[in-house]
């Protein structure tokens, strides 16, 4: 399980360090392999290799007559890369993967159990504040009506 949000800065040619204690995780679980693509919040979703076949075959199993089907299949298998982790940790963000998150020098790398959010860090902080001043944050769903915190 991946948790946490964890600030991440990418170097000149687009390599962001994956931090060290997600590092063995990655290894054990997908020998380092990942799998990055877009998702429609403007922010890249890291999965190890292994979590994103699952959601690939669910995606491509949709029928593709059905307009937002077929988008989601289109953008998040069309935009899917696959990247290896070097041996310092590090993995190369393809140029359009970065240019879609608006990714440039600071971004916040989002733990969310089975895979990562990797946002623009202003883009993040903008969204968290107008989730916070939102109506909709304090209006649960009903399966969080029992749950206790």
């Amino acid at each position: 399980m991946f948790r946490g949000a964890t600030k991440i800065t990418l170097d000149d040619k687009g390599r962001m360090v994956m931090p060290t204690r997600y590092r063995e995780q990655i290894a054990e679980h997908a020998q380092g392999k990942l799998v990055v693509t877009v998702d429609r919040d403007k922010c890249l979703l890291i999965y190890p290799q292994p979590e994103w076949e699952l959601l690939e075959t669910k995606l491509m199993s949709m029928a593709n007559l059905h307009t937002q089907a077929r988008l989601m299949q289109q953008m998040m298998v069309g935009f899917a890369t696959d990247l290896e982790l070097d041996g310092h940790g590090r993995m190369l963000l393809p140029p359009e993967l970065r240019q879609f998150a608006g990714l440039e020098r600071l971004a916040m790398l989002v733990g969310q159990g089975n895979r990562f959010e990797l946002w623009n860090e202003s883009r993040w902080s903008e969204r968290l504040e107008e989730w916070l001043q939102s109506k909709e944050a304090s209006e649960l769903p009903s399966e969080l009506a029992t749950l206790s915190l």
